[in-house]
């Protein structure tokens, strides 16, 4: 089955909605948002810079009273001046060209300021495991005592050891030139989440990141809260940790925007194996940014499983920064409603003997769904011996469901092994038949084979409990007829 070309369509620009009520100033620090108005006179999106302004007055008095030479101080100055000069994106834009992000600008958006109360959160994990709840730590990491010494996870705004917080602001606010919606986290982040590994190390149990969106509106609502949960992952030379995010929804299909950063630093050596699960609301807005800095001879893994999400879109940034490094990168996307699923990727590699691998995988099981892949590999000219492989598969199982997928591999070292590949289909007919021959009936069948597809990517989740619940998970979305177990 070919894929249905997406012609963007025109978007009229809707009016500036209103933010809320109107504010009482507040008697704290500013960034530099309102007074950098005065030098930009035509700043090009008023829209912005309203939403921007909102989330500034949103913040806790706690989180913007600390000195401006304080990383999360740092990280909001730098966001705000890239912001002013970045317009809310459109469909004339390049990497923009297949989303529609008019819904969320059309929206009564509206930071949350605090987390809810009372609260009652509950984690279904044997992992130390630390909740955030619309962007906010709510709790001390539990299981803790497991944490070999030196391992620090928690707020920035409660770590007392100056030499991880002088280590966190060498690298918060330094990384790619990202978006608008990474400078969005930046001024509307409340907190900042930090995992540290000192140098030589070894975590032996996964750390579990639990975000809960538990503020929305119903279905129907022009209300959009909107949340900024950031995290920064630092591990030393010789450092090895395990990280496990899962973004989870609130109480039924509720329409929010989850908006989130991490940050990952691999020192020389060091070994990160990360697992991102998303099963928001269906109603929701996602919009990730994964930045990684990898030193030589480190290794980082990920595998990824995206299920939820009226858009949900990752960009993920992967950046080599010397020789013997390797990078895994296992993505797998599901779109059953009329869902957006979108991965934008870039992979650059800048030292000999690289080393990456990237697969991509995705079913649309809707008529209105449709997936994205934009992914891109560098091989720059020192990248001598590199050897760099990515494919791209799609499954469409509904005949006007729709997939745009752009593999991309940038070769300009000569002495290199390079390969990419991109295959878009339903189930093949010969695959059927063996099934039908052998006494099964067809949706049978189909249900196997769209399973067995995915698996390919899920089954590399190193653990086997979380394995086991995204594999019920897709299994009832795939059959909601069927209930998990």
């Amino acid at each position: 089955m070919a894929a249905l070309a997406f012609t963007p369509s025109h978007i009229q620009r809707p009016k500036i909605p209103q933010f809320g009520t109107p504010r009482t100033p507040k008697s704290k620090p500013r960034f530099p948002i309102r007074s950098s108005l005065t030098l930009q006179p035509n700043f090009s999106d008023p829209f912005v810079l309203q939403l921007a302004e909102t989330l500034e007055d949103s913040l806790p008095s706690s989180s913007s009273s600390s000195s401006p030479s304080l990383p999360l101080q740092k990280l909001r100055n730098t966001s705000s001046e890239t912001l002013l000069s970045t317009p809310w994106p459109t469909r004339k834009d390049e990497p923009f060209r297949y989303i529609d992000t008019s819904f969320i600008k059309q929206s009564q958006i509206e930071p949350v300021p605090n987390p809810p109360k009372p609260l009652t959160i509950s984690t279904d994990t044997q992992f130390p495991n630390l909740a955030i709840v619309d962007g906010f730590g709510v709790n001390s990491v539990s299981n803790s005592s497991e944490f070999p010494n030196g391992v620090f996870v928690g707020s920035l705004l409660e770590l007392s050891e100056e030499g991880i917080v002088k280590r966190v602001g060498e690298f918060l606010g330094n990384g790619p030139e990202g978006d608008l919606f990474w400078s969005i986290n930046g001024i509307g982040a409340p907190d900042l989440t930090v995992v540290y590994v000192p140098p030589g190390c070894r975590v032996e149990s996964p750390i579990h990141l639990s975000y809960f969106s538990i503020e929305g509106s119903e279905k129907g609502s022009d209300r959009m809260p909107i949340s900024n949960p950031r995290v920064f992952v630092l591990v030393e030379k010789g450092g090895e940790v395990d990280i496990i995010e899962e973004f989870l929804g609130g109480d039924g299909d509720k329409c929010y925007w989850a908006n989130a950063v991490v940050d990952i630093v691999v020192g020389k050596g060091g070994k990160v194996r990360h697992s991102y699960i998303q099963k928001q609301s269906l109603n929701a807005a996602h919009i990730k940014w994964t930045s990684v800095r990898q030193e030589s001879a480190s290794s980082y893994e990920l595998v990824e499983i995206s299920t939820g999400g009226k858009l949900s879109r990752h960009n993920l940034y992967v950046k080599q920064l010397g020789p013997d490094t390797v990078t895994e990168l296992s993505t797998l996307h599901l779109s059953v409603s009329d869902q957006t699923q979108d991965l934008h990727s870039s992979l650059v590699l800048d030292h000999p003997r690289g080393y990456s691998r990237q697969l991509h995988k995705c079913i649309v099981s809707h008529s209105q769904g449709q997936a994205i892949f934009d992914g891109n590999v560098k091989v720059n000219r020192y990248a001598q011996q590199t050897d760099a492989g990515q494919l791209t598969r799609s499954l469409l199982l509904e005949s006007r469901a729709s997939v745009n997928v752009k593999p991309n591999l940038q070769i300009i070292a000569d002495d290199v092994k390079c390969s990419h590949g991109a295959a878009i289909s339903d189930l093949e007919e010969g695959q059927l038949f063996y099934f039908q021959a052998r006494g099964i009936d067809l949706e049978t069948a189909r249900k196997a084979l769209v399973l067995s597809f995915g698996a390919e990517v899920f089954q590399r989740i190193p653990y086997s409990s979380v394995q086991k619940k995204v594999e019920n998970h897709i299994r009832g979305l795939l059959d909601p007829i069927q209930k998990e177990t």
